[in-house]
C-alpha cells in the first residue's frame, strides 16, 4: 500500500478516535469537550494505534491471540504517549488514577481490554473496509487529500505546541470525581479488591 493510503488510514483513525473521545467526555461531563492534544478534529494516538494494529497484527488470524496482542500493543502505546506528554508538557491528557488495576494512571485494565476489543474490530472489519474504500478513490485524489490533511495536522501541531492551552484539560481533572460517584466503577473496583 502506498504511503498516502497509509496516511489516509492514519487520518481516518485519528478522526474516529477524536470523535469517540469527544462524545464520551461530553456525555460524561454534560458539557461540550474537545478532547485530544490538537485543536482540530484529530487525535493522533488513535491513528498511530490503528496503523500499528494493521501493520503489526493484520495477519493474525486467531481472534484470541489478536485480542491479547492488541492489548499489549495499544497498552504500550498509551502508556508511552501518556508518559511522553507528561514529560514534555507537565500535564496529563488522560488519567486512570482510581480506576481498577491502573499503572501510574496512564493505563488501566478497562482501557487495555477496550483497546484489545477495538484491535479485533479494526483488523477484522474496520481496517479492511477503510482500505477497500481508499482503494476505490482516484490516486490523484488520495495524494491531494493526504497532502492537505498532512498540512492541516502539521499547522495544528505547531499551533498547539506554541499556544499550549492546558485549560482545555479541565475534564481530565474531573475524572477522579466521576469515578468516585459512578456506581458501576465502584462495583468494578470492589470486585478487583477481593
Amino acid at each position: 500500500m502506498e504511503m498516502s493510503k497509509y496516511f489516509l488510514c492514519f487520518a481516518f483513525f485519528s478522526f474516529v478516535g477524536w470523535l469517540w473521545e469527544c462524545i464520551y467526555y461530553t456525555i460524561q461531563q454534560r458539557r461540550r469537550v474537545n478532547s485530544g492534544f490538537l485543536t482540530t478534529c484529530f487525535c493522533p494516538i488513535y491513528g498511530i494505534g490503528g496503523l500499528l494494529g494493521l501493520v503489526l497484527l493484520g495477519r493474525v488470524q486467531n481472534t484470541v491471540v489478536l485480542f491479547f496482542a492488541g492489548m499489549i500493543v495499544t497498552g504500550t502505546l498509551e502508556y508511552f504517549v501518556g508518559w511522553l506528554l507528561e514529560k514534555l508538557f507537565n500535564r496529563r491528557w488522560w488519567d486512570y488514577t482510581g480506576w481498577p488495576l491502573n499503572i501510574n494512571g496512564r493505563i488501566c485494565i478497562i482501557s487495555v481490554v477496550a483497546f484489545g476489543l477495538a484491535t479485533v474490530a479494526l483488523v477484522k472489519y474496520i481496517g479492511p473496509a477503510t482500505i477497500s474504500f481508499i482503494n476505490t478513490l482516484d490516486p490523484v485524489m488520495v495524494q491531494a487529500s493526504s497532502m492537505v490533511i498532512a498540512l492541516v495536522m502539521l499547522i495544528d501541531t505547531v499551533y498547539s505546541v506554541r499556544h499550549m492551552n492546558t485549560d482545555k484539560l479541565w475534564f481530565v481533572e474531573k475524572q477522579e470525581e466521576f469515578i468516585e460517584n459512578n456506581r458501576i466503577m465502584n462495583r468494578i473496583r470492589e470486585t478487583f479488591k477481593r
